[in-house]
């Protein structure tokens, strides 16, 4: 068949496709289904954990919630042991975060503040590790007969300020969908001065710039055939710099005074970051505001905001360790908070750190008591697991636990009389049984 008239064909059907599809109500798109078809080639390689987990998320996302509040919680993994435990402990999604990469994850193998100081496709690469540690999680339990756990859990990863302009994020999305992240976020700061939110010297882009750059992660993931959810985050609430006056929305904010860097000085705040939400709602999928501590008031009244004008927007929110909670809340309003945003449509609710400060904490407690009592201490970490096998932790069975009786069956399955299977004899099935 000609191929323009194949062009024709699949623009058609993808017109309709964002047309009739509720998953797509309220988004807007900037460029073509024509260029979308043009842009994709005549082979369209199938991103399934991509799309399994994006599906899977927006349902989770959008789902009626049996009771007031409905939320999803994830923490942040830093690696695929933790995302195996997170949903051995039935957590439904799984956070990833920039910060935790910069900091131990990346590819240079360096140690980095949160600073987009790393390659930019490590992010990538860790989702490809966390969703091998499910899938090889998923397949001892098949190959056991259990069912009853969803191992593939969506990742929702940090993609940053995109590291460079509106082709860099183009590619970097591609990257997170072909790598099967469900979720991405990218944030309004310039990508050559990024920081972690609760640094300080952020340097906001024009909200125009940040709509081409949700406009070009929207569209690598439509070339790519996978409703990846986007998630749109400003950090204007503590950002008192910007690259450029051009945007007449940001106008209103700006002072007028100007850096020793050229950067322009604005006014930040909740006013600015609602504002630069509600620019960006039309192209994102979940929007989220950056804060500087867990203020509810504040919380409440940029999610009125959004909704006023946006009533169906998914919101997220940051229960950041960066924020000393018992300093700023009560034991009984720190118990209620994520009931509470959850009542505003804050649907999304996620630790980012949670990963870096449970291994850090746990093995820290570890070595200090290992360096005063000895074995002492390591075997009291081990009662500890034993106790959790009540739960339904496994990892004591730390051979089974990554897949040593897995591939005793592909032995067996190339040689039935295999002399030479792990676990048979081993130390764990002598005394783990």
């Amino acid at each position: 068949m000609n191929i323009e008239i194949r062009i024709q064909e699949q623009t058609a059907q993808l017109e309709a496709q964002w047309a009739e599809d509720e998953r797509w109500a309220g988004i807007e798109r900037t460029y073509t289904a024509e260029d979308v078809v043009r842009l994709r080639g005549s082979v369209v390689p199938e991103c399934t954990l991509g799309r399994i987990g994006s599906e899977r998320l927006w349902r989770l996302l959008t789902s009626s919630p049996e009771g007031p509040g409905g939320y999803i919680n994830a923490l942040g993994a830093l690696t695929g042991g933790q995302a195996v435990q997170m949903v051995k402990a039935g957590l439904q999604a799984i956070y990833l975060s920039g910060w935790q990469v910069a900091a131990d994850a990346n590819l240079s193998g360096s140690t980095y503040p949160d600073q987009s100081l790393y390659p930019a496709n490590s992010v990538p690469q860790v989702v490809r590790r966390l969703n091998n540690a499910l899938l090889r999680a998923d397949q001892i339990d098949w190959s056991e007969g259990r069912n009853g756990t969803d191992w593939l859990a969506p990742i929702v990863a940090d993609a940053e300020a995109g590291f460079g302009g509106a082709l860099n994020a183009y590619e970097l999305m591609r990257a997170m969908v072909e790598s099967g992240a469900a979720g991405v976020h990218f944030e309004d700061q310039l990508s050559s001065e990024k920081k972690c939110g609760h640094l300080g010297g952020k340097v906001l882009i024009p909200t125009s710039q940040f709509i081409r750059t949700l406009t070009a992660a929207r569209l690598a993931a439509d070339v790519l055939n996978v409703p990846t959810v986007l998630v749109a985050r400003t950090d204007a609430l503590s950002a008192n710099l910007l690259t450029s006056d051009v945007d007449e929305r940001d106008a209103s904010f700006a002072t007028g005074e100007r850096t020793s860097e050229g950067f322009f000085r604005i006014q930040d705040g909740l006013e600015a970051a609602i504002a630069r939400s509600l620019a960006y709602a039309p192209y994102a999928d979940v929007l989220w505001f950056e804060t500087s501590t867990p203020d509810l008031r504040e919380a409440e009244e940029f999610a009125a905001a959004i909704h006023e004008q946006h009533p169906r927007k998914l919101l997220a929110y940051n229960c950041s360790p960066s924020f000393n909670w018992k300093k700023a809340l009560s034991d009984e309003e720190i118990a209620g908070f994520q009931q509470q945003l959850g009542d505003w449509g804050y649907r999304f609710q996620f630790i980012t750190l949670a990963g870096f400060h449970s291994l850090n904490a746990g093995m820290f407690e570890l070595a200090r008591g290992y360096r005063q009592r000895g074995m002492s201490a390591y075997v009291d970490l081990q009662e500890r697991e034993f106790a959790l096998e009540a739960d339904g932790y496994t990892a004591t069975k730390h051979q089974r636990e990554v897949g040593a009786g897995y591939f005793d069956k592909v032995m067996q399955a190339v040689s039935k009389d295999s002399s030479t299977l792990a676990l048979h004899g081993s130390t764990e099935e002598q005394q783990f049984a």
